[in-house]
């Protein structure tokens, strides 16, 4: 079964020359957590991504990954 990634933190950190432990230590979460993440394993909730958007000083909706395959479109 094909992964399929919902959120672009990993990028948006790179974009910004922030890493994971970086991101761990602002929010108090365990690094293995943020490496979940960043690599789609797992997702944050709605209002850690918030968090993580005021963070990185960027819209919430950059962190997401548009994906209208995963919606009926009836």
């Amino acid at each position: 079964m094909e992964k399929v990634a919902y959120n672009r933190i990993k990028i948006a950190l790179l974009e910004r020359q922030k890493t994971g432990k970086w991101l761990s230590d602002q929010l108090g979460k365990s690094e293995v957590t943020i490496s979940r993440w960043t690599s789609n394993a797992s997702q944050p909730s709605i209002e850690t991504l918030y968090k993580i958007a005021k963070l990185l000083q960027m819209d919430v909706s950059e962190l997401l990954i548009k994906n209208d395959s995963n919606f009926d479109s009836h």
